[in-house]
């Protein structure tokens, strides 16, 4: 979810066919910087992952959690989150998400691959993620916050989805603080390739429309380290 470490000097012409199968085998799509018109193919060495039954949370985090501090929307504003997460802010100079992968990676959401998790605050979109969901596997690909911990709320309610559904992997791609403050670890391409093939043996779907009951008994799962 950050920039890339190991960049192919390939550069390649995407379709969203071509990007699930990248992605089926191990590789993904980036930009250089927002306003770069090329696309290279990205396969690092050290492939970073969230664990979805070891996530960290802090107490602070947990508390505004359960104190629902965003209304929390799916797959309901995909141009807003994607836009967004292609600014560039104070905290953020650059991004590698140009106008090619925001027109394919529209397409895909439009085929039911892409989902978007979305926080919302008096019907103001204010932080998110979005990424590609493919049989058992997630790959996430950005996320950005208007408000303090939009993106990791986001992300909590991502992966307790992803466990209520039976998804086995997240792919983060790269580490960050940010995410290796959530649990995030770096395993080697070889251990990533492995995890990725069972993945894709699990015939599941990413679940929008789920029972919120359910979806809150998985949350507080996670906030309870009850999923180990």
């Amino acid at each position: 979810m950050t920039n890339p470490k190991n960049v192919s000097p390939k550069q390649i012409k995407l379709t969203p066919e071509i990007i699930l199968q990248a992605y089926s085998a191990g590789i993904f799509p980036m930009a250089k910087s927002r306003h770069d018109n090329e696309l290279f193919w990205v396969d690092p060495e050290q492939r970073g992952v969230i664990p979805l039954d070891r996530l960290h949370v802090s107490r602070s985090l947990k508390k505004q959690v359960r104190h629902n501090k965003f209304n929390i929307r799916y797959n309901t504003d995909f141009k807003g989150i994607i836009m967004r997460c292609a600014k560039q802010t104070k905290g953020r100079h650059e991004t590698w998400i140009n106008d090619k992968i925001i027109a394919l990676y529209t397409q895909l959401f439009k085929e039911g691959y892409v989902q978007t998790v979305e926080c919302w605050q008096d019907e103001e979109l204010v932080g998110g993620l979005y990424g590609i969901s493919l049989k058992g596997a997630f790959f996430g690909e950005s996320m950005f916050s208007y408000e303090s911990n939009a993106s990791k709320i986001a992300l909590i309610h991502l992966i307790a989805r992803l466990n209520e559904d039976g998804f086995a992997l997240l792919d983060t791609q790269f580490t960050t603080d940010h995410l290796i403050s959530l649990g995030a670890i770096e395993i080697s391409r070889s251990n990533y390739l492995d995890q990725l093939d069972k993945a894709l043996l699990i015939n599941t779907k990413f679940n929008t429309h789920g029972s919120e009951l359910s979806h809150q008994i998985y949350i507080e799962k996670l906030l309870s380290n009850k999923l180990r």
